[in-house]
């Protein structure tokens, strides 16, 4: 785990964006742009100037913003090799890095931009190829930068990090097993540590338009399921909607939501699907219910219509829900 996330740090410092100047006035940054150019640049400077002004102050005050240059010279050094990483200000991927030597790649994923006028939240999730085949790991995480428009510039207001443990997966239960078997024969705890932060960041909070963007994923990804295996009909297995692992798509493994979302907890809500009924299945529930008091709860079905409770009932959602405006 440890190595994987140097490696994603290390990807996350070393890219480098390549942007075509036009004529005539620049268009305005985008706020994935922004992000882009706050760790990908080799310009010095530019992780500073995305961050809060009240963060930079309290970084000045104690001498940690002079720490900040390592890192950058670092970006610098790693992109020297300009074959190696490709970043994206649009489309799918953010940034693609190839390792020639191991025969590995590490993508980082947008699965989601949802802008709101000086808002945008961006979720990022990664994928690691070893010899072009994707690489079985639970445990790398899914991030939301939320980055917010201040005076014109693009600024990182708050990162959200969640990991994806897939608790019905064969491979992971049986790596489970032997690392909690070694822990009792060592008297390791670090996997018990490690098990106890994941959940913690399963269950973090988000924004209502966060968790409504998920469910959109879910019910988008519920339709191309039906049209592609008519036979299976709609799905109420939310790992059978699960990009996690290798080899082709199917039924059971069709690859069409993020693995983080796919664990059916995100942004301190659980999301669950029901009532698929006959074969093929034509209908479906889909529940967003908060895990705290004070939340809403949302749903829909296979009409794509979110609707909501200001109970925070699931169950009172389904059966008089109002239409999310």
């Amino acid at each position: 785990m440890k190595t994987i996330v140097n490696v994603i740090a290390t990807l996350m410092l070393g890219s480098v964006i390549l942007t075509a100047q036009s004529s005539g006035a620049p268009a305005p940054q985008t706020a994935r742009q922004a992000l882009i150019e706050m760790f990908f640049s080799k310009t010095s400077g530019t992780f500073g100037k995305h961050l809060p002004p009240a963060m930079i102050a309290a970084l000045e005050k104690s001498g940690a913003m002079a720490k900040l240059q390592p890192y950058e010279l670092l970006a610098k050094q790693v992109q020297t090799n300009q074959n190696a990483f490709e970043s994206f200000d649009s489309g799918p991927v953010l940034v693609g890095a190839d390792f020639p030597q191991g025969g590995s790649r590490i993508e980082v994923l947008v699965d989601n931009d949802s802008l709101r006028g000086d808002e945008d939240d961006i979720e990022v999730s990664f994928r690691i190829y070893k010899d072009k085949q994707l690489q079985r790991r639970p445990f790398l995480p899914g991030v939301t930068f939320a980055m917010k428009m201040e005076s014109g510039v693009w600024i990182l207001n708050d990162v959200i990090v969640t990991v994806h443990l897939p608790l019905s997966d064969p491979d992971f239960i049986a790596g489970l097993a032997a690392g909690l078997n070694a822990a009792a024969t060592t008297g390791n705890v670090a996997m018990q540590n490690q098990i106890s932060t994941s959940a913690v960041g399963a269950n973090t909070s988000g924004s209502d338009v966060q968790v409504q963007a998920a469910m959109r994923t879910i019910l988008s990804a519920e339709a191309t399921y039906m049209s592609t295996y008519p036979t299976v009909g709609y799905t109420c297995t939310l790992s059978d909607l699960d990009g996690f692992g290798g080899g082709q798509p199917n039924e059971h493994q069709a690859m069409l939501i993020p693995i983080g979302l796919a664990g059916g907890r995100k942004y301190g809500y659980t999301f669950v699907l029901s009532g698929c009924e006959g074969t093929p299945a034509t209908s479906f529930h889909l529940t967003a219910a908060p895990a705290g008091f004070g939340r809403r709860a949302f749903c829909a079905d296979q009409s794509g219509t979110i609707r909501f409770s200001a109970t925070g009932n699931a169950a009172a959602c389904l059966a008089s829900g109002s239409p999310v405006q």
